[in-house]
């Protein structure tokens, strides 16, 4: 039987592919602030500047290539069961060929309803226009997870993690709630836990037994899944 392996992935892993993330310095976040493009406040007070912003971001995610830790996690749809959850809203892993994947926080390949968020719809291309209106006759939005909004996908989530043998932690601080209690949803104290990250994300509640890999997730996980293979193929 194929081991049920979750991988949960952050922005370091995206990171890799030359996408930034909101804590760099000099990423594409750094012109902004949070409150002025990733809250609902700010889409009722400038709805131009945040569908702008989500364009852009948009623009860079589709410039980008899957680096070498998305392809090696798709990779191992070939002898595991695999189910990737992730903070990030490119579709990177998708285009490196995983064929599970949930989002935590929304994509940007995708616009909802104002009105409704279950009214969901793909983008084509990069670019929102302010007048797209969705069935409802609401407008367009981003399919993001603005900060102060609810994360509809944990619970699904966490039933996920739930049912995993082995759980992969990807680029992620472990900082940004809920998606960092995921690790906490393992089935029981057995079930191993492999931190790919270069940095020291807080671990300290974790009760599993634990592995860092103190690497980029370009780096460390192509070595990690090398490793599972060899252990589940021989």
């Amino acid at each position: 039987m194929k081991p049920k392996i979750v991988v949960f992935t952050g922005a370091g892993v995206s990171a890799d592919s030359g996408i930034a993330t909101f804590r760099d310095s000099d990423g594409l976040w750094a012109n902004y602030r949070i409150e002025e493009v990733c809250t609902p406040e700010a889409l009722q007070r400038d709805r131009a500047k945040v569908v702008e912003f989500y364009n852009m971001r948009r623009r860079e995610a589709l410039s980008k290539e899957p680096n070498a830790g998305h392809l090696a996690i798709a990779a191992m749809e070939e002898w595991a069961d695999v189910q990737v959850v992730t903070q990030n809203v490119d579709n990177l892993h998708e285009r490196a060929g995983s064929s599970r994947v949930l989002h935590l926080h929304g994509e940007l390949m995708k616009l909802r309803s104002e009105r409704n968020p279950n009214l969901i719809y793909p983008i084509e291309g990069t670019e929102q226009s302010l007048d797209a209106r969705a069935e409802d006759g609401a407008y367009l939005r981003p399919y993001i997870v603005f900060f102060g909004e609810s994360v509809p996908m944990f619970e699904p989530a966490c039933e996920i993690v739930a049912e995993a043998d082995i759980l992969i932690v990807v680029g992620t601080s472990l900082a940004v709630y809920p998606a960092a209690s995921l690790v906490h949803y393992v089935r029981n104290r057995e079930v191993p836990i492999f931190l790919v990250d270069p940095g020291t994300p807080n671990t300290a509640l974790m009760r599993n037994p634990l592995t860092h890999i103190k690497e980029r997730g370009a780096v460390g996980v192509p070595m990690l899944v090398e490793k599972l293979r060899n252990e589940f193929t021989e």
